[in-house]
């Protein structure tokens, strides 16, 4: 019977089953960072246990490290203690960790796919919700809690409960100044931020066949904000060209055969889906944030929604509250809207294409007055091929920051953050109440171009207008 990636990868993967339902999972890869590791390892030498497999684990540090500093002891003392317990804990269980001071480090989800650790058909799990990022390579990968960052150490498996499968299919050619984060933020806010519970999201069509392994990463990595556990796209031969030659990529003739392994676990053709969603690529607009979840997004044309335009108690009670937040007025126009901030980085648009594809429309550009505008590259890797190019000279020619790499203003658990009430555009892929730092602080999320955009104009704004971007 043609089966799906994802039941190819799970009954590869498959231990036992348990006595509640669940499937013990072997997890073929383990990815950790300094801040839900921390009682993970704990609770190990609670339990006088060992890292079962420590070659399967890989560490970096991300979200507390500041981003305009990189000389320890770090100003905070507790992002100086969390960074000294990672390395502490990767020293003693004998764990590979990207520190600083290995010229590798970066947000977890960036440096996996550039090391050529993240692998199709593999089972890899992290303990951040953004895990699901690595599903760009066909992969099955998961964001997990502490407790079971533990039983992967622990155990190399952990217990998790079968899912359905959606395959959403995106077919045709995207229009000129529309991106990969427009198209997941369509997805999303068609579907619904619960649209996916339950549910793992296969991308596919011909969108998807076009894209990059870095527009693959940016869909997959918020599908999570649709409410789906994992995202993943069948590998092809995009997947293979980007994992050759990389560090820990198969050398020589084990090339060979891990990929003709690896094509076994695409989806059969005729695979049976719990559901299917097709979109029209051409209908897809750029789009942005307007509310406090990222499926309260509308395209940049149209106008913020008003209580009379919901269409359930639970939608108006949504736009109620999101408005009273965002502080913005029902039924005007979302573009104009002035920012404060505009943030370039996270783990969804912090790559080397992001900034090659806003550096080309900043370059001769100045930031408006009175913008704080910050560019944090993904990893030193990033930072380096960045540099190598001069698109750090151009972009901070323009006014923006450029910054060491971290997590940076995408969740503020560093200096990175809001002040207030000010409003970011922002690259990253949360729009939360809080989430850059200021307990009033308003985010709204875009691709990195439509940040460019409002940088420089000083509000929200339609880069195609501000830039005349093109396909070319």
């Amino acid at each position: 019977m043609p089966k799906s990636l994802f039941q190819k990868v799970w009954d590869a993967h498959t231990v036992r089953q348990l006595a509640n339902g669940q499937t013990q999972l072997l997890i073929g890869t383990h990815l950790i960072h300094e801040v839900t590791s921390p009682q993970a390892f704990g609770m190990l030498r609670d339990l006088g246990l060992p890292v079962a497999f420590p070659h399967r684990t890989f560490a970096t540090v991300d979200h507390i490290v500041p981003t305009d500093q990189l000389v320890e002891p770090y100003s905070d003392p507790l992002a100086q203690a969390m960074m000294d317990e990672l390395r502490k804990n990767c020293a003693q269980f004998g764990i590979t960790f990207f520190d600083r001071a290995s010229g590798k480090q970066g947000i977890v989800h960036i440096v996996g796919p550039e090391q050529g650790i993240t692998q199709p058909g593999t089972t890899i799990a992290c303990g951040d919700s953004h895990t699901s990022t690595h599903g760009a390579f066909g992969a099955i990968a998961f964001g997990i809690g502490t407790s079971q960052v533990r039983d992967v150490l622990a155990t190399q498996t952990m217990a998790l409960s079968a899912l359905k499968v959606r395959r959403i299919e995106v077919n045709g050619k995207l229009r000129a100044g529309v991106y990969a984060k427009d198209v997941i933020l369509h997805i999303i806010r068609t579907l619904g931020v619960n649209g996916g519970t339950g549910y793992a999201y296969e991308y596919a069509g011909s969108t998807f066949d076009g894209f990059s392994m870095e527009e693959r990463m940016t869909v997959c990595n918020m599908s999570i904000e649709g409410g789906a556990r994992a995202g993943y796209v069948n590998p092809d031969e995009t997947t293979f060209a980007y994992l050759k030659g990389r560090p820990y990529s198969p050398q020589g003739a084990a090339w060979d055969a891990a990929v003709a392994t690896w094509k076994s676990f695409a989806s059969d053709p005729g695979a049976t889906y719990d559901d299917v969603v097709k979109i029209d690529a051409a209908t897809i607009a750029p789009t942005v944030t307007w509310g406090i979840n990222p499926g309260q997004g509308i395209a940049i044309n149209e106008n913020i929604p008003s209580v009379e335009t919901a269409t359930s108690d639970d939608d108006r009670a949504g736009i109620i509250e999101a408005l009273a937040y965002m502080k913005l007025p029902p039924g005007a126009p979302i573009k104009g809207t002035a920012i404060h901030v505009a943030f370039l980085g996270s783990c969804t648009n912090g790559r080397l294409s992001d900034f090659q594809e806003v550096a080309k429309y900043l370059k001769g550009r100045k930031v408006a007055p009175g913008i704080k505008a910050i560019a944090v590259p993904g990893s030193q890797i990033v930072a380096l091929q960045c540099e190598k190019l001069g698109l750090d000279k151009i972009i901070a020619e323009a006014g923006f920051e450029w910054r060491a790499a971290g997590c940076s203003m995408c969740l503020a658990m560093n200096p990175d953050k809001l002040i207030g009430d000010q409003l970011c555009a922002s690259s990253s892929n949360r729009n939360f109440k809080g989430r850059q730092g200021s307990t009033t602080g308003r985010t709204i999320l875009m691709s990195p171009v439509m940040v460019a955009a409002a940088a420089v104009t000083g509000h929200i704004a339609d880069a195609r207008e501000v830039f005349a971007v093109s396909n070319n």
